[in-house]
């Protein structure tokens, strides 16, 4: 001890220093008296919010018996940001439940930040209207996109990746009063799964830097169990109150058209040559990895891309991004090693990723945290996603139409981009003779430098960046074409569409996975 080393007792009568080295030291005061004051509050940089207080010997009892009595412990105020997580995707109830109830209680100028909305949330506009909800920082899609494509938002709106949303809320971009978390299994302390359960929907991945960082959290569950909840996917520890309802949603709903199998020709061929692509650029050995979105033709890919490998005798370490039955499938023959999962997009998947270890849950941080160190997505040898628009200079539209209207979230695709191997973007060379390739996307979410490969049924268009993409299409005679040749290709057929006419006022902001804007959305002119 040195000199500058001072003394005092503490509650026990016990010389202890209170400085050393010139070093604050705190004195014990009671096992139950916690020397810090901590306060009930969310802190920035990685650091987990801090609880009211150290715990007393008692059991923490954090039911509440109805929405009435939530609501009033939680005292949510005009002007509150709350969130919500979409693994129920289009078979949610909680979202229109809580904004209806927030309404009805007088509740106005909210935030909505969910991770993503379905068509089932229209039942939100309005709300919109009546002045409840004045900003989304999430997806938005179908009538709600275009409604703020319109205008009828008041306040900017902003459109983030999974990976970009994690990290919005985990440095503080993104402040969450209150998180709503729907879960199929829970208990009493708040522990909570989406594995088992009448509304059992796969894993709850993205509502977790919701639980992890927002000032409140608020487990909702249909099938309360007894402590403890297993396994868990949100720990109890950050969990403030568990409801009981009747039903958070019908799991059956997650299935949708573009997550099934494609008949469509068209599809079909471009499917093929995208599997055939993989192995011919040497892609396809043993070990690889891939994500494939859930989309129809990325699906036909895995298929594709299966029978190429059983022939090779080639298997897969993993595969990685939301499950189907196909990569199901593919685990159970033993062509892939494990699925690394973020989201059930069927039932076949939420039943595998309960029973089988190989089918991992995951998480927006660790599968596409741009500051983690090293996420999933940077282990991925390919990426094969879609796109609503590319440009000459590869630059990818995912979030709205040709003529402007918001069409849905970003996802995982910008994070993916970045951060596989390889990234192939599927899509047909025009939608309802509309084309897909412009010579520059309405708006951009992924930059060209960040896409590798296009390929349509006219062929494969390879970034110029990628000379060794190139030297192997070339070495096996893959049907390849430039880029500004398979636009022209479709002019000649669908005329050349005009561009979009916009107001001056902007209704979204398109961040990069960083906290960048890359893009603006502007506002539909009449």
């Amino acid at each position: 001890m040195g000199n500058d080393t001072t003394w005092t007792d503490n509650a026990l009568g016990r010389k202890v220093p209170s400085r050393i080295a010139g070093k604050p030291c705190r004195s014990f005061l009671g096992a139950f008296i916690d020397s810090t004051q901590a306060k009930h509050e969310k802190t920035k940089n990685g650091q987990l919010r801090r609880s009211s207080g150290m715990t007393q010997r008692q059991k923490p009892n954090k039911l509440v018996a109805s929405w009435d009595e939530l609501f009033e412990r939680l005292n949510i105020q005009d002007g509150a940001t709350i969130s919500f997580h979409h693994h129920l995707r289009n078979g949610d109830r909680i979202v229109n439940e809580v904004v209806g109830r927030l309404a009805a209680k007088g509740v106005c100028d909210l935030t909505l930040a969910p991770s993503a909305l379905f068509p089932v949330h229209n039942a939100l506009l309005p709300y919109i209207r009546s002045g409840v909800i004045t900003k989304i920082e999430g997806s938005m899609n179908g009538t709600i996109g275009a409604a703020c494509s319109r205008g009828e938002i008041p306040k900017t709106c902003v459109l983030r990746s999974h990976g970009g949303r994690q990290r919005a809320i985990q440095e503080g971009d993104l402040p969450i009063d209150v998180a709503f978390i729907a879960a199929p299994c829970a208990d009493s302390f708040g522990n909570a799964n989406g594995l088992y359960g009448p509304s059992a929907c796969g894993p709850l991945g993205y509502a977790k830097p919701d639980s992890e960082y927002a000032h409140q959290v608020v487990v909702i569950t249909d099938n309360l169990v007894p402590y403890p909840c297993s396994s868990w996917s949100i720990f109890g520890g950050n969990v403030d109150y568990v409801l009981q309802v009747e039903s958070i949603g019908d799991s059956s709903q997650i299935v949708s058209g573009t997550t099934l199998l494609t008949k469509s020709p068209t599809q079909l061929v471009i499917a093929r040559l995208a599997a055939r692509f993989i192995e011919a650029a040497g892609i396809m050995q043993e070990g690889f990895s891939f994500q494939a979105g859930a989309g129809s033709i990325s699906l036909a890919t895995i298929v594709f891309l299966a029978e190429r490998m059983r022939k090779a005798g080639v298997k897969a370490s993993f595969a990685h991004g939301g499950a189907t039955k196909v990569l199901v499938d593919l685990l159970k023959e033993g062509l892939l090693g494990s699925i690394v999962d973020l989201q059930s997009f069927d039932l076949d998947a939420v039943r595998s990723c309960a029973e089988n270890a190989r089918h991992i849950e995951s998480d927006p941080y660790s599968s596409y945290g741009p500051y983690a160190r090293g996420c999933v997505a940077n282990m991925l040898d390919v990426a094969v996603l879609g796109a609503t628009e590319i440009d000459l200079d590869f630059n990818v539209n995912v979030v709205t139409h040709s003529d402007g209207m918001l069409l849905h979230g970003i996802g995982g695709h910008s994070d993916v981009c970045s951060s596989a191997g390889c990234t192939i973007i599927t899509a047909p060379s025009f939608r309802k003779r509309i084309p897909i390739i412009k010579e520059q996307v309405t708006t951009i979410t992924c930059p060209g430098e960040a896409v590798d490969v296009l390929i349509t049924e006219r062929g494969i268009s390879i970034n110029p960046n990628r000379e060794d993409l190139i030297w192997r299409a070339k070495k096996f005679d893959l049907p390849c074409v430039d880029i500004a040749q398979q636009m022209n290709d479709v002019y000649r057929i669908t005329g050349k569409p005009e561009k979009p006419r916009f107001t001056e006022l902007p209704v979204a902001l398109v961040e990069w996975r960083d906290g960048s804007i890359i893009d603006t959305v502007w506002q539909m002119a009449e």
